[in-house]
């Protein structure tokens, strides 16, 4: 693939802008300025690098990403009252269509993952797939048995034609709830445990499938996922 389409699939604005930030020697290709639009590299190594402005950029044809959203900040790239998790990446993301494999709340904290795959999209989002998700929820009062029960058993929401049950419900503290859900309905988590006789406080979303948080990824930072990633997704 030519220089230029590289920039041009990661993001980096028009193929005219992508052809300027090459003329004025912005792009590097092994620590070497090339200022030649149509040179050609191999793009199907994955560890193929590419540096602009000093930055190094890895090529994928598609972008996966974990970001571990921060409360305040709205799944949306026009958000209404908040601000939008996307001014947390790299305005590149954006330019090449990366969107939330789902969302969550502006108050809700914890895993969030990003592509520009629709496939990959449509397969964690889809209600045909049962995808186990697992919430740590901070509760107003303390848990008992028969709030974890309820849980387990099925509660019926608002507008529902049928109980929803959690896959497992488990405290982890007196106030400390670890819920693992299958579905996505609007507030469910929320509405489950005030359906169950309490109040959810505090929201964040540690695990989807066999994907976990990672502990050393700070609140508003995202990470590329790697295959390793995307098999435990898709084995959970």
């Amino acid at each position: 693939m030519n220089l230029e389409s590289i920039l041009f699939t990661q993001g980096f604005g028009s193929r005219r802008q992508c052809r300027a930030l090459i003329a004025d020697a912005r792009v590097s290709i092994g620590g070497v300025a090339c200022t030649d639009a149509d040179a050609d590299f191999p793009t199907g190594d994955t560890a193929f690098f590419f540096s602009v402005d000093g930055v190094d950029w890895p090529y994928r044809e598609h972008a996966y990403l974990l970001l571990n959203k921060p409360a305040g900040y709205e799944c949306s790239r026009d958000p209404q009252h908040h601000l939008s998790v996307f001014s947390l990446l790299p305005p590149q993301f954006a330019e090449r269509g990366v969107q939330c494999v789902g969302r969550l709340d502006q108050d809700t904290t914890g895993l969030l993952l990003l592509s520009d795959d629709g496939k990959f999209v449509h397969l964690f989002t889809s209600p045909k797939r049962k995808v186990p998700k697992v919430y740590i929820a901070t509760t107003r009062h303390p848990l008992d048995d028969a709030q974890l029960s309820a849980l387990r058993d099925g509660v019926l929401l608002h507008g529902e034609p049928k109980p929803i049950a959690a896959v497992d419900a488990a405290a982890r503290g007196a106030n400390t709830l670890a819920l693992t859900v299958m579905e996505g309905k609007y507030h469910q988590v929320k509405r489950m445990i005030a359906a169950a006789g309490n109040r959810c406080e505090a929201l964040h979303r540690e695990r989807i499938g066999g994907l976990a948080l990672p502990e050393t990824l700070a609140p508003g930072a995202w990470q590329w996922l790697d295959e390793t990633d995307l098999g435990s997704l898709r084995s959970g």
